[in-house]
């Protein structure tokens, strides 16, 4: 404990909550973390304790498995062929919350990852907190990578008050799945192969109930058992088209919602299944063999299980979410996936240009990325000819356009407490045993509950 300043007339500042837990955190309570994890090998340990001050070590995190975390790797793979001087150590994380807590324990201990993966929802809130680096625009142009080769809105997403702290890698949005087949003998085909207007709320019910009649089941799916992420992205895709407000400000200190928006969009939810074209009982799995066994039509689902639905080898293409409400500029869930730079306790552990030029590596490899579902933030490659031929994931590009990132709170992002407790209101409704007013008021009381909460950081 450091000694009180015993000069007279003098007191000393209330130590932040950041402070304290940063005094709590020493080396050891880090590695001992590291330790806990059950199942770790040394590199991943190493990851998480920052590993060796070598200069020419680099390591990297993220929370990334299946198909996203074997692209990775080859991507991985693809930089150490080109750069054999450099030690990457990389290691992979439990998705979501744990990840987070762990890049924040290290950042805190001194003892970060040079590089690592975050949403582009959680940036404000680490940015805040004063976890990550401010990167500086002739760094970035050292190695290539300056704004005009970057998508708009996740580039200014990757922003805090004017400063850049991230990178971003892709867009991901919540889209809508067809079944070509399906959709032809339903007659939504026009003469060249592609599906007709589904936007606007009478429209896109009228397909779902075509394509219901072609199956004998379904129209659509979509995951509403224990899956509340997935009906959060519903409500926030038409909560935006409706209002093109937010629900929190202040970085989710002070509850904004328009609760007249948002029970509009709820009603319009609880319209999809009291109208019987979607079920009301089914989990993600489940959603997505209702589509390749031909029980649905559509789903409605985000872009990352595109691998699955090509793994079934049936007949099926990809378009944005419809716009349901034209009141505001279109409007779907999405998220971004970027590189960051955890502040680190000096320069040389900052590693600064060989961590960019392992991020340029990355980027340069983006239409790999892309298979697997996202839309590259990289304008090269999204702009590439090889891109523009890989289908159906190119055929969705234009939702990167529309993306609704999830309010800016120390509760919010991907898997966070804003989703589950915002998602779980919407499945009362998607399941009728909520009225629409009642789950928009029920939302209201939840985020001021949420809002009340000091930052853990």
């Amino acid at each position: 404990m450091p000694m009180r300043d015993r000069t007279p007339h003098t007191s000393p500042p209330a130590p932040s909550r950041r402070r304290l837990l940063r005094g709590t955190l020493s080396l050891g309570a880090v590695a001992a973390s590291a330790a806990a994890l059950s199942g770790c090998d040394s590199t991943l340990a190493q990851g998480f304790t920052g590993g060796s001050p070598t200069p020419d070590r680099l390591n990297f995190w993220n929370p990334f498995t299946g198909g996203d975390g074997e692209r990775l790797l080859a991507m991985q793979a693809a930089y150490r062929a080109g750069h054999r001087k450099t030690d990457l150590k990389s290691a992979t994380f439990v998705w979501g919350n744990p990840y987070y807590t762990k890049l924040t324990l290290a950042t805190l201990g001194d003892r970060p990852p040079q590089v690592a993966i975050s949403h582009l929802s959680k940036v404000p809130t680490l940015a805040e907190a004063g976890l990550l680096a401010e990167i500086q625009p002739a760094d970035l142009a050292r190695h290539g990578l300056t704004e005009d080769k970057f998508d708009a809105r996740p580039w200014k997403k990757s922003q805090l008050d004017g400063k850049l702290y991230a990178i971003p890698l892709d867009t991901h949005p919540f889209v809508l799945y067809f079944r070509t087949d399906i959709a032809e003998k339903a007659g939504l085909l026009d003469g060249k192969g592609q599906l007709t207007d589904v936007d606007g709320p009478d429209a896109f019910i009228d397909a779902l109930r075509a394509a219901k009649e072609v199956t004998g089941q379904w129209g659509g799916s979509i995951a509403s058992v224990k899956d509340a992420s997935t009906q959060f992205r519903l409500f926030w895709s038409f909560y935006r088209q409706i209002s093109g407000g937010d629900l929190v400000a202040d970085q989710g200190r002070k509850v904004v919602i328009d609760t007249e928006a948002a029970a509009e969009a709820l009603a319009y939810i609880r319209r999809l299944t009291a109208e019987k074209v979607v079920p009301t009982t089914t989990d993600g799995p489940g959603a997505i063999t209702m589509l390749t066994t031909g029980k649905a039509g559509f789903l409605m689902d985000g872009v990352w299980q595109v691998l699955t639905v090509q793994g079934s080898k049936v007949k099926f293409d990809m378009r944005p979410l419809p716009r349901i409400f034209d009141d505001a500029p279109y409007a779907c869930a999405a998220d971004s996936h970027s590189l960051v730079l955890p502040k680190a306790p000096s320069d040389s552990a900052q590693r600064l240009d060989l961590s960019l030029g392992f991020i340029a590596s990355l980027l340069g490899s983006s239409k790999l990325w892309a298979e697997g579902g996202h839309i590259p933030a990289w304008l090269p490659t999204q702009r590439s000819a090889s891109y523009k031929a890989l289908e159906p994931q190119s055929h969705y590009a234009a939702a990167a356009d529309g993306a609704a990132y999830d309010p800016a709170a120390w509760y919010g992002g991907a898997g966070s407490s804003l989703q589950i407790v915002i998602g779980d209101a919407v499945t009362s409704v998607f399941t009728g045993a909520t009225s629409p007013t009642a789950g928009a008021a029920r939302m209201k009381r939840e985020l001021r509950e949420l809002a009340s909460r000091p930052s853990p950081v």
